[in-house]
């Protein structure tokens, strides 16, 4: 299985933002993730990365991605890595595929 970890900034007060994130991946992957961890940090860093197998993905990073991911985009990179037969229903439809 595999493990979330949103690092996100406390100075910028995106707490409400990360907990979001997290019960909605939590709730989306329910049976296919460990855990789904918060980690504090400044600077200005919204970051989600997914350990999988000791190594750690790199799936959302405010600074170079631009912003904050749409929760259907983050679930597919997460899914991605995560749980890559699973099914996310109308998030994989909303793309167009």
């Amino acid at each position: 299985m595999a493990s979330v970890r949103i690092t996100y900034c406390t100075q910028c007060r995106w707490l409400l933002r990360a907990t979001w994130y997290a019960g909605e991946l939590l709730q989306t992957f329910e049976g296919d993730l460990d855990e789904v961890a918060l980690a504090p940090a400044t600077g200005g860093v919204f970051r989600v990365d997914v350990l999988v197998d000791g190594q750690r993905h790199g799936v959302w990073n405010r600074k170079t991605d631009g912003g904050f991911p749409e929760i259907t985009e983050l679930k597919r990179r997460v899914r991605d890595l995560a749980a890559p037969g699973r099914d996310l229903g109308h998030a994989d439809r909303v793309r167009g595929d």
